[in-house]
Parts: structure tokens; C-alpha cells; sequence
């Protein structure tokens, strides 16, 4: 039952403090030190809880309109910059694509270079990353810098001087393992995980000493033959299965957990690894385009929600968690909240992992009819589903979701989550697969088709507890850039025009805008330096992925030119 439905739309609020603030002992105290100071940005998505807010307001909506560029720096590296640069202390930590090829220190309010680190990548790392030479950042605990990398390693760097203190093998990157995102360090241990969702891979988390790099544990979000679990596939499919935990992870100290998304299941052909079509029964393939809650110490799964059983679309499930206290007819709900590729957004209690709310968020979302909170799965059109000797026509969202990798924000000052979303649809059926270690491992044809309404994409603005739409804009193109929201009642995000802009938080009003001359897909910062509040974004257009998209992929080329830059801005 949702909340509408259960009457919960009187006297609701948001909880203003966030769950960021509670950190306790659990997590690493220096991690804990570095956000606690709301001048830096020192985890990816600000905090642990992934709000992605920062209660900077120096720049806000009377000042916003004199913001100026203050530097500018060259990434030396084209296609798909994704980072959203660390800033500790007045050093700010950037990384670039291909590997990535550098990561850098800068001075944060100058620009000026402190160090570079430039590991050795091997040539052929393209061939084994389904969607791009991403990388998306590093991570910052106990003097060191963390970085996943397309070669499947993770290195530890000195954050004073960029000197390798260790790298360790995660994966082989030969299977179609690579990695793009940062890592999650709580307490002593590093945690990630990797790509290959499209190559037929077995996902999984693993946890490393954070002084030498030594695997503490490794937890399989696939299980193999005889494990729990490993009836919802059928035979051993499920060792080539897929659910790949390749973005982002949250953690909360109260509870001492880890939460983490999984990506779609493997092959895309649904009677390989299930029934091939609606009555699948309890081949629901687990744990693929799930949400996973793991206890940090062990790995060992506490609970999931599977938001898209027996997936048959490539509705990855890896987007990140935000963690928030959200008051709901006058009680405070640890909720943790998802916008799914699916196209519904989803509240679930993060204590218990009960869901209690899952809506559209994108209003073309066709391939189900409601999301049952009940019964923890879709109603699903069943016309939509498609599977051997039945192919579906116009389902939406389309496979890059009604929502991708680009992260949403939160602000407890309106209570709203800003999310980029894509309004874009499909074609689908199903052919014949086998596994071959490496390459693609699909079987599967996708034809792209624009979503209705003549917009391509769209900024919203969601209600999280009263599960709608406040306000949007509508972008002719999918696949926009991240966002940010600060305390001074600003949005800022970037489109694939290459255009930045920022906007008032409350009612969508654009009051600033500039173009940086490539696309940008990559989550805008905000920091403070010597009593000074800067925004910085990195730009550089995708490549790789317009190329699954036919005609809507070469709108998408056609906006921007290839890029990799590094701009920040302030009131001067």
C-alpha cells in the first residue's frame, strides 16, 4: 500500500537534519571529521548519505546572477569526464577519463597544480567497458586518496604528494570488469565494486584494508549453484548473471549499514536465465536491479528490495541511495530514497527495508502499470514484457532508464529531491545468446524512439513524501548532467548542450546560466576557501553510449563537441 493510499499525505515534513549528521563511531573518524566541515566536499556525493546539499549559501538567489568564472584547467583528456572533484582543505582532487589518465591536486581557489598521478592503463581497456573510459572520482580517508580503475585495480594514494601507497587486483578486467565510480571507505575498510553487467560477469562487493590493500571479504550479488538464493535462476545461469554494483554506495552509521544498487541481470534475452515472459514465478534472479542493505564488518546481506524482478529490460538498479530522516504524519521515517531506472521512485524504510512508497517519476513510464508495495512487485502491462517469440513495441523508459548514473540531490530546506530524468523509449526483442568471456553477452535488439511530449529530457523537482512532481524543465536531449543543491536556495546542474546553470531551488526559476563549450554529465561541487563559497563542474560529453541510441544518439553527438575541463566559478 503506498502512503497516498494509507492516508499519509496530512501533516507531512522533512526531518531538516540529515542523516549525514549522526555519524557516531562507526564510521572512519576522519571521513566523518572532513564532512563535518561543510567548507569541503569530501565524499562523492557530499556525505555519507549521498544528499548530494551543501549549507553554503554565500552564492544564492540575490548573487547568483554576478557568478564568474575564477579558473579553468585543461584534464588533458577528452570523451566522458564524469568526476565530481574532493575538495579537503584547500586542495582540490580531480580525475580524469581513460583510466583514469590523471588524477589531480589543485590549489581550490586558484587552480593552480600541486601534483599528478598517472597510472599505467593498459590500451585495450575500451573493448571491456560497456558504456565509456568513465571515471567518476576518488575518495578521501586517513591521508589517502582511493581510486577505482578501468583496469579492475584500486589504489591508494598519499593525498599530500600522489605517491601509490598500494594497488590491489579487484577484478580481472578481461571479463568486462571495469571500474568508474569511487569507492566507500567505512572505518578501516575500502568497499567496491565493478562493471560487466553487459558481458555476463558474477557482481560483487568486496572490502579492503585500507593500510595495505588486503581483501577483507568479498560478497556475491549473484548466488552460485546450492547458496541461497540461487533457485530464482534458472540452472547455473546465474553465474554469468550479471548484477554488477558499479556506482555508488551510502552508509549509516546508526544502524551501522552499507546500502548499494545492482545492475541488470545477464543475458538481456529473459528465457536464458528465467521464464521469458510475465509468469516467472520465483525466477525473479536475484539480486539483479536490487537495492542491497550489507553489514559493513562482513559483507553479509541484511535485507534487499529487487525493483525490477526478472528485469527484461536493462533496468539497472545500481542508482544511488540517498539517506534521509523524512517526517510523515508526524513520525520521523529513516527512509532512504531511490529514483530507479524503472522510472518509479521509491521510499523504503532503511532500517527494515519495508518500501513504502513507489510512484512514477516519469510520466511515460509504460512497462508497468503501479509498483505493489504489498506485494513488492510491478502490475506490469503485459504487452511490454518481452521474451522469446514475443516482442514488445514502445516501452518506456528506454534502457538508459528514467534515470542514469547521474545523481540526484536532496535539500532539507525545501524538501525536495532534484532529479535528472529521461524521457525516452523503445522497441525490444529477444534473439539467441551464448556466453564468450569478454565480449558482449546480450541477445537482445533495442531499437530507441523519442518518449512522447516532445522533450527528451527533464529536471524535476519530486516531492519525496507526497510521491509528486513540483516542478520540472524540460530539455530537448536525455542524459543531462547531475545536480547540486546548496543552502543559499540554489540547483545547479549542466545539460548535454554544454549549458550550466543555476536555479532557484523552490520553484525552478533559471536565474543563471553559462555555456562551457562540451556536454556535462558529471555532479557539480561546492566548497569554501578562505571565507570564499566556489561551484565547480567538470564538462566532457559522452561517446560511447549515444552509440546504443540510434537517431537520439546523434542528436546527443550533434549538441557538443568531445571535451575534458575543469571550471569553477564564484561571486566576484
Amino acid at each position: 500500500m503506498t502512503l497516498r493510499s494509507r492516508g499519509f499525505l496530512a501533516g507531512v515534513s522533512i526531518v531538516a537534519s540529515l542523516v549525514a549528521g549522526t555519524f557516531g563511531v562507526s564510521a572512519n573518524d576522519s571521513v566523518v571529521k572532513a564532512v563535518s566541515d561543510s567548507n569541503q566536499w569530501a565524499v562523492a556525493g557530499h556525505d555519507y548519505a549521498n544528499t548530494r546539499f551543501s549549507p553554503l549559501k554565500q552564492i544564492n538567489t540575490e548573487n547568483v546572477g554576478k557568478l564568474s568564472l575564477v579558473y579553468s584547467f585543461s584534464l588533458a583528456s577528452l570523451r566522458s569526464n564524469e568526476s565530481s572533484p574532493l575538495v579537503i582543505g584547500n586542495t582540490l582532487y580531480v580525475t580524469t577519463s581513460w583510466g583514469p589518465k590523471y588524477v589531480y591536486a589543485l590549489d581550490a581557489a586558484t587552480g593552480a597544480r600541486k601534483w599528478t598521478y598517472e597510472p599505467e592503463i593498459p590500451d585495450d581497456v575500451l573493448q571491456y567497458a560497456c558504456c565509456d573510459v568513465n571515471n567518476r572520482g576518488v575518495s578521501y580517508a586517513d591521508g589517502k586518496l582511493f581510486v577505482g580503475r578501468l583496469d579492475g585495480k584500486l589504489t591508494a594514494l598519499d593525498a599530500a604528494t600522489g605517491k601509490a601507497i598500494w594497488t590491489t587486483t579487484v577484478v580481472d578486467y578481461k571479463q568486462g570488469s571495469v571500474i568508474t565510480s569511487p569507492p566507500l571507505v567505512v572505518r578501516d575498510k575500502v568497499i567496491t565494486g565493478f562493471g560487466g553487467g553487459e558481458y555476463g560477469v558474477r557482481g560483487s562487493l568486496q572490502a579492503f584494508d585500507i593500510a595495505t590493500g588486503k581483501q577483507v571479504w568479498q560478497t556475491f550479488t549473484v548466488p552460485a549453484p546450492g547458496e541461497d538464493g540461487s533457485d530464482t535462476w534458472k540452472g547455473d545461469t546465474g553465474l554469468h548473471g550479471g548484477g554488477a554494483a558499479w556506482l555508488v554506495g551510502s552508509y549509516d552509521a546508526k544502524s551501522d549499514t552499507v546500502y548499494w544498487g545492482t545492475s541488470n541481470p545477464g543475458p538481456w534475452n529473459t528465457g536464458v536465465r528465467s521464464t521469458g515472459d510475465g509468469n516467472f514465478g520465483k525466477l525473479t534472479n536475484l539480486y539483479t536491479a536490487s537495492t542491497l542493505a550489507l553489514d559493513p564488518n562482513t559483507g553479509k546481506i541484511k535485507w534487499h528490495i529487487q525493483q525490477t524482478p526478472a528485469d527484461a529490460w536493462d533496468y539497472d538498479g545500481v542508482n544511488e541511495l540517498v539517506l534521509a530522516n523524512l517526517k510523515m504524519d508526524g513520525k520521523e521515517v529513516p527512509a532512504l530514497m531511490k529514483a530507479d531506472r524503472n522510472g518509479f521512485f521509491f521510499v523504503a524504510n532503511r532500517d527494515t527495508g519495508k518500501v513504502l512508497s513507489a510512484e512514477k517519476f516519469v510520466a511515460s513510464t509504460n512497462w508497468a502499470k503501479k509498483w505493489d508495495v504489498t506485494t513488492m512487485r510491478a502490475v506490469e502491462d503485459p504487452d511490454k514484457r518481452p521474451g522469446p517469440g514475443h516482442p514488445a513495441k514502445d516501452i518506456c523508459p528506454n534502457l538508459i532508464g528514467g534515470k542514469n548514473w547521474q545523481p540526484m540531490s536532496f535539500s532539507p530546506e525545501t524538501g525536495l529531491v532534484y532529479i535528472p530524468t529521461n524521457n525516452v523509449c523503445m522497441d525490444w526483442s529477444v534473439s539467441d545468446v551464448s556466453y564468450k568471456r569478454g565480449v558482449f553477452y546480450l541477445g537482445a535488439e533495442f531499437p530507441t524512439k523519442e518518449g512522447p511530449g516532445g522533450f527528451l529530457g527533464e529536471l524535476v523537482a519530486w516531492d519525496p513524501v507526497n510521491s509528486k512532481k513540483v516542478w520540472s524543465i524540460k530539455q530537448d536531449l536525455p542524459f543531462n548532467g547531475g545536480t547540486l543543491a546548496t543552502g543559499g536556495n540554489l540547483v545547479f546542474y549542466g545539460n548535454l548542450h554544454g549549458d550550466f546553470h543555476a536555479i532557484d531551488a523552490k520553484n525552478g526559476k533559471i536565474l543563471w546560466k553559462k555555456n562551457l563549450g562540451s556536454g556535462i554529465g558529471a555532479g557539480p561541487v561546492t566548497y569554501s576557501v578562505d571565507g570564499k563559497q566556489y561551484v565547480a563542474v567538470v564538462v566532457g560529453r559522452t561517446a560511447s553510449l549515444p552509440a546504443f541510441l540510434g537517431d537520439v544518439g546523434k542528436k546527443m553527438t550533434a549538441a557538443a563537441p568531445e571535451g575534458g575541463a575543469l571550471f569553477v566559478f564564484a561571486v566576484q
